[in-house]
């Protein structure tokens, strides 16, 4: 069996020796057999690339993908599915957050469970803030509330899949990818693995908030329609209290209740509550037609400037073309 290890990477120079190292560790004392390290490199503009060419140069088990700019950490993982060649795939980022070491217990979950997906749930997370935590854990419980699926909770993408995975993935049309959520809905026998989620070896975080939000609102609009509900039914909720104001302002006009301030303090509520009801609504409404617009416009997900490593000679670098 030949497995194939994907580690997305942009701007990590300070890890990605270490990274290899406890890779390369793993499999050989395991005695895990065949295996690739394929590295995508999203638009890195650091030492990244010649670190990765050289490892490259002296270990055939390296692969290398580069994109020609960065395309994002979906992306990149998109296109490890796409380029490996194993019977599995273990996806895991190079910041060793997720540990090498998690990736025999992994193997060994697939061959007793005879499952298609082994995905890694987070048991403890160190090195990262309260405040990351919880948003994170209040995040996954509410895709699960809202969404037409039900997720893994407290999983990320750190997980193997086999090749019947792979295949329907590589099938899926879909260009901005929620991949945990994708390989959630696509079914199969899916067990989890626990571990203790460790800190980041070295260098800064690749996922500030903002980036964080944005990712959120792509697994959030892709996997359901309730957020459209919502927004009618507010809509609906907004029309009711605003005819039931409208009737206590005709009563109060025919039977003086004087319950009503004079001025313009009722009126200016009135119209920033039903206001913002309106921005709400086109906002939901926003992020669906965005969506569908990335999907018409047909555009790639990411461009491949080069490949190292790739047996393939109509698809090698040319660096590669050179070594040969």
């Amino acid at each position: 069996m030949l497995i194939s290890v994907i580690i997305p990477t942009f701007n990590e120079e300070k890890v990605i020796g270490e990274c290899y190292t406890r890779l390369v560790n793993v499999f050989t004392r395991h005695q895990l057999g065949r295996y690739e390290l394929l590295f995508v490199n999203d638009g890195s503009n650091d030492s990244s690339p010649e670190i990765l060419k050289e490892l490259a140069a002296r270990d055939s088990h390296i692969r290398v993908v580069t994109f020609s700019r960065n395309f994002g950490h979906q992306a990149a993982v998109t296109a490890g599915l796409h380029e490996c060649i194993g019977d599995v795939a273990v996806i895991m980022d190079a910041d060793l957050q997720d540990p090498p070491e998690v990736i025999p217990e992994m193997l060994k979950i697939y061959e007793q469970e005879k499952c298609n997906v082994v995905f890694g749930v987070r048991i403890k997370r160190k090195g990262e803030n309260f405040f990351k935590i919880q948003t994170a854990k209040l995040f996954y419980r509410f895709l699960n509330f809202i969404s037409n699926e039900n997720f893994p909770l407290d999983a990320g993408d750190f997980r193997l899949v086999d090749k019947n995975i792979i295949t329907v993935f590589r099938s899926l049309p879909e260009k901005n990818k929620y991949i945990r959520g994708l390989i959630g809905w696509l079914g199969f026998k899916q067990c989890p693995v626990y571990y203790e989620r460790d800190s980041r070896f070295a260098g800064e975080t690749k996922f500030p908030f903002r980036k964080m939000l944005r990712f959120a609102a792509v697994g959030l609009f892709y996997f359901s329609k309730k957020p459209l509900k919502l927004a009618t039914n507010i809509g609906f909720l907004s029309i009711i209290i605003g005819l039931a104001f409208a009737l206590f302002l005709f009563l109060n006009m025919i039977f003086k209740f004087d319950y009503v301030v004079t001025g313009w303090t009722s009126t200016i509520i009135i119209i920033i509550v039903f206001g913002g009801v309106q921005l709400l609504t086109i906002g939901v409404l926003g992020q669906y037609i965005g969506s569908l617009f990335d999907e018409v416009k047909g555009r790639p997900e990411y461009i491949i400037s080069g490949k190292i490593n790739f047996t393939d000679s109509s698809n090698a670098s040319d660096e590669q073309k050179e070594q040969k």
